[in-house]
């Protein structure tokens, strides 16, 4: 499951696939298999398979989930498994947030409450920070 984004399109490129850029996109067996995916697809993806959430923040706000991936729900969280997150980003994002943590606000306590911890952000080939998550 790709998320939205600038930073996410380098992946489905790679694979010879088009990217919709403001959508989540799904990939498997490098073939995109849901174009601009809505949380019921994803839902009904993730009843027959296991699979891994790539997400980037959105630049200046620093925001994973919760901002322009509302179909990247709670349920679909949940069903993925929150140990299935992959952040990517550009280190000039991160720099950019000037310190200030990266954003969830799931619209669940619980989820938002789980995900607020230190993560590994993937920064460039064999290149990964860690870097604090809170609710926002």
């Amino acid at each position: 499951i790709i998320g939205p984004g600038t930073t996410t399109r380098p992946i489905l490129t790679n694979l010879g696939l088009s990217k919709t850029l403001i959508g989540v996109d799904v990939v498997c067996g490098r073939k995109l298999v849901i174009a601009d995916a809505n949380e019921t697809s994803l839902l009904e993806l993730l009843e027959n398979h296991a699979a891994k959430v790539v997400v980037t923040p959105i630049g200046g706000q620093g925001f994973i989930f919760g901002r322009g991936n509302q179909q990247i729900s709670p349920k679909v969280l949940s069903k993925s498994g929150l140990d299935n997150i992959i952040v990517i980003s550009a280190p000039e994002k991160i720099l950019s947030l000037g310190g200030r943590p990266l954003l969830v606000d799931t619209g669940d306590y619980e989820i938002d409450k789980a995900l607020s911890r230190h993560i590994k952000i993937v920064t460039g080939y064999g290149e990964r920070i860690v870097y604090p998550v809170r609710r926002g």
